[in-house]
């Protein structure tokens, strides 16, 4: 029903205005950023992390077209490693983070389709990003999408939207000053409303400097239908996120869409537990950071029986016309990302 709701939607782009299309929309493709730079993940993990990339590329081409963003330094592995379907694009590439380095499409509009370069910087100068700010502009040109520079710096993964004019966005990323200095929230507001057809802006607080991403919503809430959300609770009593996400659930369940109808809100709670092999301080342990994709979702598994099973049916009943498949992708949640982090949609309703 979701996905008949967002198709019907996106038909009548082109007098509305652009509008960026919501995840659980028709896909034409995904990219990935086959990358895992040794100097930022060591060696053995980074090695380790390219399996992980391999299998959610891998997992994605059975389901809709993938193109891969390949370092030259990997294109043996990944000849070897990724299904031959997959497109190989070689670039320079610092990492492997597509969500955030990547364009937002946006479809409809006078000026058609577009691709919007939100100008990254590294998560606010905490990594090199020389060649990661170059995706933007190469996954457009590619996409043939008319690229759009933002007057702002922010990342993908700090945009959740429903696709029919509810964002939701987090202050302690977007209004950050390590990305944004002195701009206020209106002005914020106004630019986003202008780039990607926004009508309502549902900001939650979030928490700087925890997290490389200083809290991307993509790791609390998002999306699966106009008017529904999924939103992260953390169960550790003495973990940060706890409050967090708390806060967040209390401040979802009391707002409402563009629509004006009030927000369905499922939470899901995070795994209590993880497997030791490549657990640390960054490890982003959570079953909201998903990705959706034509006929099928990924989500993660962590070893948690009890929560990896909940957070599979709970995503079985919300998503009844899609495959829900888990993936174990430690290796790269060690680095402090997910699924969705690693991926990024190319909707049919942003394509020229």
């Amino acid at each position: 029903m979701a996905t008949i709701l967002a198709i019907s939607v996106f038909s009548a782009m082109a007098d509305q205005g652009p509008r960026m299309p919501a995840e659980f929309s028709k896909h034409g493709r995904s990219w990935i950023a086959f990358r895992a730079d040794p100097a930022i993940w060591g060696e053995e993990l980074a090695t380790e992390v390219l399996y992980n990339l391999a299998t959610i590329a891998n997992t994605i081409v059975e389901y809709e077209p993938v193109t891969a963003l390949v370092h030259p330094e990997d294109r043996d592995i990944a000849a070897y490693l990724l299904n031959p379907r997959i497109e190989i694009l070689e670039r320079e590439i610092d990492d492997l983070w597509i969500r955030d380095t990547g364009p937002v499409f946006v479809g409809g509009g006078a000026g058609g389709a577009a691709a919007i370069d939100f100008n990254f910087n590294g998560w606010g100068g905490k990594q090199v990003a020389t060649r990661d700010r170059l995706v933007a502009g190469a996954v457009g040109d590619h996409a043939a999408a008319k690229l759009r520079k933002s007057g702002f710096t922010l990342e993908g993964g700090g945009i959740e939207v429903d696709g029919q004019g509810t964002a939701i966005l987090t202050e302690s990323s977007i209004l950050n000053a390590n990305r944004n200095p002195g701009v206020s929230k209106k002005e914020m507001e106004k630019e986003l409303k202008e780039l990607l057809g926004l009508k309502k802006i549902i900001w939650l607080k979030g928490i700087a400097g925890k997290d490389i991403t200083d809290a991307h919503v993509d790791f609390y809430a998002r999306f699966i239908a106009p008017g529904v959300v999924v939103a992260a609770l953390e169960p550790d009593q003495d973990s940060f996120d706890r409050a967090v996400t708390l806060e967040n659930i209390a401040i979802l369940r009391g707002e409402r869409d563009a629509n004006g109808d009030r927000l369905v809100v499922h939470v899901i709670e995070n795994p209590a537990t993880i497997r030791e092999d490549f657990a640390g301080e960054e490890f982003a342990a959570g079953y909201v950071n998903f990705y959706v994709l034509n006929g099928a979702v990924l989500i993660p598994e962590f070893g948690d029986r009890r929560r990896d099973d909940a957070a599979m049916e709970t995503y079985q009943r919300l998503f009844p016309d899609r495959i829900i498949l888990q993936l174990n992708i430690d290796a790269l949640a060690s680095g402090g990302g997910g699924i969705h982090c690693a991926t990024l949609q190319q909707p049919v309703a942003a394509v020229q």
